[in-house]
């Protein structure tokens, strides 16, 4: 049996190692949770610690605040601060925003499968329950963006588990458009052009209903030949046909339909539709 002080210096020892390599680290107590904030930064009284810094409205050197306690620096490290801290640290987290880092989160088997079918193939590393899919770029974090999926990237830390395999990609479209804040439900096909902002005579000012044509059927077409990240897909589709015709007034009712029609065919639901639909209007503030 691993006596516990092996293990506690073996944190120590991973943490010092991750930091030489530019991944901002902290210790874990049981339960994968932070450290709690010494008393005179209890509830943050102190002003906080902004964007991981030392100095600032908070000059504690505690492991205090979270995420925002990771560091590179092997003296805070091992500071006496912290001697006390590794004592019962149960694992090691780092910073994935501090180190430009996105990590998508699976949490189940299934939330595997689809990452496997949706998103590009990443450097990939294993979890007690699923996979941590490891990308290089940051995006604000967010949690439950589908059943079994947190991002973790700006002010979020992720657990070390390891180096993982697979070479390391470039953040991709369908993980940032994860978290996109989902507006509230709407009727299934949202009125396109009430509240837009139509031109002087209320005409549409591409002049010619074969231009919107094309555009329509051009869009329809390319959420037809979408093969993986249908969602995403469909949220670029209806953000570019809003950005050429959302202030016209030209959209009518039934070319939403034609584009909600597709999208559903390729397995969207209506919901998802409308969802995607009001959140780029909200994008292009229309």
């Amino acid at each position: 049996m691993t006596h516990p002080a092996l293990i506690r210096r073996d944190h120590l020892s991973t943490a010092l190692r991750l930091a030489a390599d530019g991944l901002p680290v902290l210790p874990l107590r049981k339960g994968k949770l932070p450290f709690a904030n010494c008393p005179a930064c209890l509830y943050t009284s102190c002003g906080g610690r902004p964007h991981m810094k030392t100095h600032g409205p908070c000059t504690c050197l505690a492991p205090c605040h979270g995420w925002a306690a990771a560091t590179t620096d092997p003296w805070t490290l091992n500071s006496p601060c912290w001697a006390a801290v590794w004592q019962e640290a149960a694992g090691v987290a780092y910073y994935p925003g501090g180190a430009g880092l996105t990590v998508v989160d699976l949490d189940h088997d299934d939330a595997v499968v689809w990452a496997r079918a949706t998103l590009p193939a990443t450097r990939t590393v294993r979890t007690t329950r699923g996979q941590h899919w490891i990308y290089q770029g940051t995006m604000p974090s967010s949690n439950g963006v589908r059943d079994g999926v947190d991002i973790k990237s700006t002010m979020a830390y992720a657990r070390w588990r390891g180096p993982g395999c697979g070479a390391l990609t470039a953040l991709p479209f369908e993980v940032r458009a994860l978290a996109v804040k989902e507006p509230a439900p709407v009727q299934p096909v949202p009125h396109a052009f009430t509240g837009h902002v139509q031109s002087a005579t209320g005409a549409c000012r591409h002049r010619s209903p074969a231009f919107l044509e094309r555009g329509i059927a051009m869009a329809v077409q390319r959420i037809n030949e979408a093969s993986t990240g249908i969602h995403a897909a469909v949220y670029a589709t209806f953000l570019a046909v809003l950005s050429v015709h959302g202030r016209c007034g030209c959209l009518t009712e039934d070319h939403i339909a034609r584009l909600f029609t597709v999208a559903q065919a390729k397995g969207e639901s209506a919901r998802h539709c409308s969802d995607a639909w009001s959140n780029a209007l909200t994008r292009l503030g229309l």
